[in-house]
């Protein structure tokens, strides 16, 4: 039986749910909620379980949304998340918002952005193999797209490869879907840190 994967996302304003096994999207819950989502979130989870006839114990992996995004959406993404493997005794995996979007590139060099309002954006560089070639980071998009030919960017090291691409990658455009799978990468051995990148 291939593992079933929950994937939750509530790092922005539209936030998601998405239930996988292997490479097919079983089901994906669009979530709106003007007031946050940490109200919301548990009902809509247990109406998308129960409509598959699964529990949470049945969950062989849960995957979180990390950001960078709204910092209390990220806090409720990754608590919920925890939470939910802490119960079941399950590995949790956080998966990067700009590292999901980098993932459906093509290109040798893919460069992920996320509106991070205030005129500024969520941006990073990656390779083709999911490591950061740039860093995430926050700034006018004007700053952040200097030409190559005027930065010194860091190399691809082991140490920037810690967060590569999940190996499973569904069509979507919810974060949900960028989720890990069998040969989960080392971080998916303990749950998601309790930190974020980004503002309310």
């Amino acid at each position: 039986m291939t593992p079933l994967i929950l994937a939750v996302d509530t790092t922005h304003e539209h936030g998601s749910l998405a239930l996988a096994r292997a490479g097919d999207l079983l089901e994906q819950v669009a979530l709106e909620s003007a007031s946050g989502f940490a109200h919301v979130i548990y009902a809509h989870l247990e109406g998308l379980l129960g409509r598959h006839g699964v529990s949470v114990g049945d969950i062989d992996c849960f995957a979180a949304a990390s950001g960078p995004g709204a910092f209390t959406g990220v806090r409720v993404c990754l608590a919920c998340v925890k939470g939910l493997a802490e119960a079941a005794g399950k590995p949790a995996v956080a998966v990067s918002d700009l590292a999901a979007i980098a993932s459906f590139g093509t290109a040798p060099l893919r460069a992920a952005l996320l509106d991070a309002r205030r005129g500024e954006v969520y941006a990073a560089l990656y390779d083709a193999a999911g490591c950061l070639v740039r860093p995430e980071a926050v700034a006018p998009p004007a700053r952040w797209l200097v030409p190559a030919s005027n930065r010194s960017p860091p190399a691809a090291t082991s140490s920037t490869c810690d967060t590569a691409m999940p190996t499973w990658r569904l069509p979507s455009r919810h974060t949900t879907t960028m989720i890990c799978a069998s040969g989960l990468p080392s971080a998916a051995a303990s749950t998601p840190p309790e930190s974020s990148t980004g503002s309310n």
